[in-house]
Formats: C-alpha cells, sequence, structure tokens
C-alpha cells in the first residue's frame, strides 16, 4: 500500500490572523480511516470543508511563480482555483491556466486568471484536479462529470499531476465507495456496440448516461456520449484501460492508471491525507 500520512494542523493562510501568515505542519502520522455519526447535512458541511482544504494544500504546495497550470473540473476544483486567483493577487504571480472542460475555462475567466490552451502551452508545469475515487495504488475513476477525455488530455502533458479530493473518494480498491461505475466517452453511433462488447469481455453493464435538464443522453464537451460500466469485480485496471480503449469507438476511459503524482484528501476532522504511489 502506498506511503500515506496525515499533515496535522495544515493551516490555510487565508484562515489565519493576519501577521501570522504561515503553513504549519506539525507531524506526520499513520493515514487511518475516522467515521463519525454525523447528519447528511452534516456531513455535506463536512465534506465541502474538506474539498476546500485538499484544494489549498494542492495550490500552496504545487503551485510556483512563471508556472502554466492545468486547471481541472468538478466541486472540489473550484476551491482550488479560489486559492490560485488569491495567490496570484497576492504574490503578483505570473501564471498561466490551460482548462479542461468548459467549466474550468469559465472558473479561470471568472477568477481573472490568464487562460491558455494545449495549442500554445503544450507541455505543463502542474495540473490539479479532483476524482470519483482513488484506490490504494493512486488509480482513479475520473468523469463523474463527464469531462474525462480532456482532463486525461491535460494531466498527460503535465509534469506532476497532483489530485485533490474529500474523505468520501478514499478507497482500497476501486468501487468501494464509488458505485457509478467507470466513465466511458464513446462516438455516439457507437454506444450500443461498445457496451455489448464491455460487457461480453468484462461483465458488469455499460449504460448509456442520460441528462438530467434536458430529453436525451449526456453529451460531453466533445459532442461525444458517455457510458458508465457498473464492474462487478476488482480488475486488472491498466490491462483493461488499453483493451477498452482498443474498441472501436471508445474515444477515452475514466481510468487514470499510474498517472497521480500525489493526492490531498480533505479530512472529516480538519486535517489533510496525503497519499503518494507505492512504492514498486
Amino acid at each position: 500500500m502506498g506511503r500515506a500520512m496525515l499533515l496535522q494542523r495544515w493551516i490555510c493562510p487565508t484562515l489565519l490572523s493576519a501577521g501570522h501568515r504561515s503553513a504549519v505542519v506539525k507531524k506526520e502520522t499513520p493515514f487511518t480511516h475516522m467515521r463519525l455519526f454525523t447528519s447528511p447535512s452534516n456531513r455535506h458541511g463536512m465534506a465541502e470543508e474538506a474539498k476546500k482544504l485538499a484544494g489549498y494544500a494542492a495550490v500552496d504546495n504545487h503551485v510556483q511563480d512563471n508556472q502554466v497550470v492545468g486547471v481541472g473540473s468538478g466541486s472540489t476544483i473550484v476551491y482550488a482555483v479560489d486559492r490560485l486567483a488569491e495567490r496570484v493577487r497576492q504574490e503578483k504571480l505570473n501564471i498561466v491556466c490551460v482548462p479542461t472542460s468548459f467549466q474550468a475555462r469559465q472558473l479561470i475567466l471568472q477568477h481573472g486568471l490568464t487562460l491558455s490552451d494545449l495549442d500554445r502551452h503544450p507541455e505543463l508545469d502542474v495540473a490539479i484536479d479532483g476524482a470519483d475515487e482513488v484506490d490504494a495504488s493512486l488509480t482513479l475513476i475520473k468523469g463523474g462529470g463527464g469531462c474525462l477525455t480532456q482532463e486525461k488530455i491535460v494531466a498527460g502533458c503535465a509534469k506532476h499531476f497532483i489530485v485533490i479530493a474529500d474523505f468520501r473518494k478514499d478507497s482500497s480498491v476501486l468501487g468501494q465507495q464509488w458505485k457509478k461505475g467507470v466513465p466511458i466517452e464513446v462516438i455516439p453511433m457507437a454506444y450500443v456496440p461498445v457496451s455489448r462488447t464491455i460487457a461480453k469481455r468484462f461483465g458488469g453493464e455499460a449504460v448509456l448516461r442520460m441528462a438530467f435538464s434536458k430529453a436525451g443522453p449526456v453529451v460531453t464537451d466533445n459532442s461525444n456520449f458517455i457510458l458508465d460500466w457498473k464492474f462487478e469485480h476488482t480488475h486488472n485496471w491498466k490491462e483493461v484501460n488499453i483493451a477498452i480503449k482498443m474498441i472501436p469507438g471508445v474515444v477515452e476511459t475514466g481510468l487514470f492508471v499510474g498517472m497521480a503524482e500525489r493526492v490531498y484528501f480533505g479530512m472529516e476532522d480538519g486535517n489533510v491525507g496525503v497519499r503518494d504511489p507505492p512504492v514498486n
């Protein structure tokens, strides 16, 4: 299992009183799971605070002046962009941002950050993004928000890929917490044969993701459909990822294998958990 630890008493600079602007890492202890009995509303509030802690920690520890930064998608990345914009203003940083989605692009523009793309900046210093689930080996499921292809492209262009998540996304094995399956982006005309092929070869069921605020299926930023593969058991994810991508009509999968360099988990108790890949 990968090295994991808690950064105890990690303090966001914005949460400190004036004149005490420094991050404190008190000590490292083994990463543990805390199970608190809380109401759903309290748990939601704790999750939002946990997202903020993880996002702030990633930006403070991995973003420096004169960098090109990949900006991920989803609810957790909102807090990372808040912190990034704050640091740019306060420290006069020169930062260029490359988005992974329409949402990320809007966040960058709303915060007055410098927007770019992979045409102008094909190599990024760091990419920061969320995840739907993270296992003990730092294999990720991503794509709950439908942006998996662009997220994987941007992450693959970065020297360092850093993931941020709250405590609900931490699992020993994939499927332990996230029950919606592995997102797979497909060419629209191919969704039926791809779905049948996946079920036949790997088991489970690959279901077309339907939209809630429109009639019909979810359509990605790339004008494709998404299948959610609800697998039945743990697989060799590296092999399965490659095999699924070889099916005609598949654009990309939401399996991120061997890509994340570090994951920051905002925890229920206000600490920030850090997980690095296992040492082979």
